[in-house]
């Protein structure tokens, strides 16, 4: 297979950035921003869950394999990290708002 060009090279990922500029008709921007951020702690909170499962398995005597739940635990922890991050950014930008002069 070969690529001639870069938009040959995007249509082999689903995930392929969008170039355009900013449509001044789209008024769904915080609706996006908000969804965005629910699903990040909705995942967060999925691998919180799934960490818990694997701690609680391993306590039973369910599982053996400590593998498996050191894992789980080390997504959980930093999808938390990300999610902690990403509020702190949020927290920062709400507050450099705020004190913008009118």
């Amino acid at each position: 297979m070969t690529v001639t060009g870069i938009d040959a090279a995007n249509g082999l990922y689903k995930a392929a950035p969008q170039r355009g500029g900013i449509d001044p008709n789209q008024t769904d921007d915080f609706g996006t921003v908000f969804d965005a951020a629910k699903n990040l702690v909705d995942e967060t909170n999925t691998l919180q869950n799934k960490a818990d499962a694997e701690q609680v398995k391993f306590a039973l005597g369910l599982s053996d394999n400590t593998h498996d739940m050191m894992i789980a635990a080390k997504k959980a922890k930093i999808a938390l990290q990300y999610t902690n991050a990403i509020r702190t950014n949020v927290i920062q930008a709400y507050q450099t708002i705020m004190n913008m002069q009118i």
